[in-house]
Parts: C-alpha cells; sequence; structure tokens
C-alpha cells in the first residue's frame, strides 16, 4: 500500500468515526428530551383556562336592604319576578305575602321560600339571584367634584373612592380627609386619612366598608 492510499484509508475512518460519534450523541439528546417530557407533570387545563381561581358562590352574599331579588319558581310564572327588597328588610312574594329577606343569604332564603311555597306548589323549585346590589355603599362628602353615594361591589380603598369622586374640588384640605363609620356598638369613628403621605406611599391606605362615609373638608 502507498502512502497514498494509506492517508485516504485513514481519513475515511476519521469521517466514519465522527460520524458515529455524532449520531451516538444526537440519540442520547432525543432520548433525553423524550424521557423529559414523559417525566414533565400533565398540564392541568382548567387551570389555564381560569389563572382567576374559583369565584366566591353567589350563595354567601348577605342580602340587605335596597337590594333587588330575582326570585325565579319553576313552571310558577305568577311567583316568578324581580322583588326589591323593602325598608323593612322584606319582600311581597305571591302567594306567601311578606317574606323576611335583609340580613338573610341567597341561598337560606331559597330555602325559606321553598318552605313557605309548599302549601301552594308541589315540591317547589326556587332560585334566588341577585339582580341589583344596593345595600352596600358608601358615602364621599365635601370638596369633591362628584360627592354622593357609590355601590360597594368590591373592595374599595380612600384612593378608589375619591377618584370615582371625580377628585378633589379647588379647595379641598387633603391632608385633613377623613372616614366616618359605625362601630360594632354603634358609636361613630372618626379615622383621619393624610392624601398626602398616602399618594406618597409614606402611610397607610384605609378600606372601606359598607356605610362608611369620606369626608373632604
Amino acid at each position: 500500500m502507498t502512502f497514498r492510499h494509506w492517508w485516504v484509508a485513514s481519513a475515511a475512518i476519521f469521517v466514519t468515526v465522527g460520524t458515529c460519534q455524532t449520531l451516538l450523541a444526537q440519540t442520547s439528546h432525543s432520548g433525553a428530551q423524550l424521557e423529559e417530557v414523559r417525566s414533565a407533570p400533565p398540564t392541568n387545563s382548567s387551570a389555564s383556562t381560569n389563572p382567576a381561581g374559583p369565584v366566591q358562590a353567589a350563595g354567601s352574599y348577605v342580602i340587605g336592604t335596597g337590594d333587588v331579588l330575582m326570585v325565579n319558581v319553576y313552571n310558577e310564572p305568577e311567583v316568578t319576578g324581580k322583588m326589591p327588597v323593602r325598608p323593612d328588610g322584606m319582600i311581597s312574594v305571591p302567594l306567601v305575602g311578606d317574606v323576611q329577606a335583609s340580613g338573610m343569604t341567597t341561598e337560606r332564603l331559597q330555602a325559606t321560600l321553598a318552605q313557605r311555597l309548599t302549601e301552594f306548589v308541589r315540591q317547589p323549585s326556587v332560585t334566588v339571584v341577585l339582580e341589583e346590589m344596593n345595600s352596600r355603599q358608601f358615602n364621599v362628602m365635601g370638596q369633591v367634584q362628584h360627592p354622593g353615594s357609590f355601590p360597594l361591589t368590591r373592595p374599595i380603598h380612600v384612593m378608589d373612592a375619591l377618584a370615582q369622586a371625580g377628585g378633589f374640588a379647588e379647595f379641598a384640605k387633603t391632608k385633613k380627609v377623613y372616614v366616618l363609620r359605625r362601630d360594632a356598638n354603634g358609636n361613630t369613628v372618626k379615622l383621619p386619612f393624610d392624601y398626602k403621605h398616602v399618594s406618597q406611599g409614606n402611610g397607610s391606605d384605609i378600606q372601606l366598608q359598607s356605610g362608611d362615609t369620606v369626608i373632604v373638608p
């Protein structure tokens, strides 16, 4: 074998060995990827489609005066309809008359109505839905652009309340804002609120409760 033939044969062997090493590495990498896919936890499709988590059950809401309820009795249209909660906390239901609604959850009211209706309807199926939430409100008064009452349908802080009221009027005393609140004993409590400090991150905002009144002197 001449030197030229020996050199060509050696080069061919070198290329063959390199190719085999590359194929082996690719095969190992593919196998690792396949194993990774197999060992990965299954995707929870419900979590991806509902990132916000479960919604609070409507039945936990406590009904108050001023709320409007939709009462539906299956196959009984004469007992079905919208029913406002009167200032005395009652609703007027055909067949059964006045029923206490204020202070009850929608689920409890459903059970009460079903029990009362058994005298007139065979196995009544009752559903109570909150149509209008008017019992939970807060007030903003004083030197703001749009004073008045606002629905408390979600967590609201004083900064949010001031924004809903259109912001301060020209002569508002922003350092002397306060919140009037009734405590558990029925006493009125004054909670001071310094807008400047809170807006600069130096103070705590106040979360409002139903019946609170924000006063801007």
